[in-house]
């Protein structure tokens, strides 16, 4: 999508990306998309799952660890992931609907991104009383710097050239998938 592209060139902000790609489900009811949702991730995404993210995976599972997605994505398009995955908790966007049951094209709150993130992220934290500082936290991109930031085993996964400096610069490990 082009405002992915103008995302990645700095020419608009990753608010404006998510407020923009929001946008397109306006006037679209939530069910046709949850509808889809499974079959999207079991034929088009879980078979492209990273063995080695995977293998991290199960090695938190193994230890009992709390696991939590946070994502800007829409809830719709993780769930199917999480309960396959066994993951309990999800921190991302979730949309907007108006009283006759169609998206109104904004995200209930704010985009899980950003400042946002890390709010929603603290008040599960709070929740479940996470030790942050016995946490891990996995990130692809600069947006994840400041969760990354927040925890005592950040992981830069496959990173963008930026998250990959400041992981060279704080020495955090870094996954790559090949």
């Amino acid at each position: 999508m082009i405002a992915v592209f103008l995302n990645r060139k700095n020419i608009i902000s990753e608010k404006r990306m998510a407020d923009i790609m929001i946008s397109f489900y306006k006037d679209k009811k939530l069910t046709d998309f949850t509808a889809g949702a499974n079959k999207f991730y079991f034929d088009y995404l879980k078979p492209h799952l990273a063995p080695k993210v995977m293998e991290k995976l199960e090695f938190h599972k193994k230890m009992k660890h709390i696991l939590v997605i946070v994502s800007g994505s829409i809830r719709y398009y993780l769930e199917p992931a999480a309960k396959d995955l066994g993951i309990q908790h999800l921190v991302c966007t979730d949309l907007e609907e108006n009283s006759h049951g169609l998206l109104t094209g904004r995200a209930i709150g704010q985009v899980c991104i950003g400042n946002y993130k890390k709010e929603l992220t603290l008040e599960l934290v709070d929740e479940l009383n996470i030790d942050l500082g016995n946490s891990y936290a996995y990130g692809d991109n600069q947006a994840d710097i400041p969760l990354l930031k927040m925890v005592g085993n950040p992981v830069a996964v496959e990173p963008t050239p930026n998250l990959r400096k400041v992981a060279q610069k704080y020495n955090w490990p870094i996954l790559n998938y090949n």
